[in-house]
């Protein structure tokens, strides 16, 4: 189980983190030529910071990464240079967005982050999987509703 350790002038790390966030109102708003987009901003600025994405799925309404973060980069202070550099570059190539969200805000407060360990392969499967689950999801919660007054 040899995983490959990075180097620092000083350091060698392996830090490697799962990270999910959301535009904001919770919007399903990731999709053709806004993902193609988000996508390649989110690839330039991680290649900005020296981040390197080593799993990453947009959804309709949310973002997954699994993501390598050098020890000399905070994760808050990376997440807060991604969203706000992110919703600028967004809303520069898209103007008609500030319509749907005011204020040049594209992402919603906060995000979900934990450390990946030992168990990189799982969460890079869950990442690539999490598509066909929600999908699966969708068309099990699609109910046909009954009028419950006509007999």
């Amino acid at each position: 189980m040899a995983q490959k350790a990075n180097s620092l002038s000083h350091t060698k790390w392996l830090c490697k983190y799962h990270i999910v966030f959301a535009p904001k109102y919770g919007r399903k708003i990731i999709y053709n030529q806004h993902g193609k987009d988000l996508g390649q901003i989110l690839r330039q600025l991680c290649q900005w910071k020296g981040v390197e994405i080593i799993e990453g799925h947009l959804m309709p309404d949310h973002v997954h990464m699994l993501a390598g973060i050098p020890p000399k980069t905070g994760v808050s202070s990376f997440m807060g240079y991604l969203k706000g550099k992110s919703s600028l570059l967004m809303f520069d190539r898209h103007a008609n967005l500030k319509y749907k969200f005011g204020n040049r805000k594209f992402w919603a407060e906060g995000y979900y982050v934990s450390t990946v360990g030992l168990n990189e392969k799982t969460i890079a499967k869950y990442i690539r999987e999490q598509e066909r689950a929600d999908i699966a999801q969708d068309r099990l919660s699609v109910k046909e509703y009954e009028d419950p007054f006509a007999r």
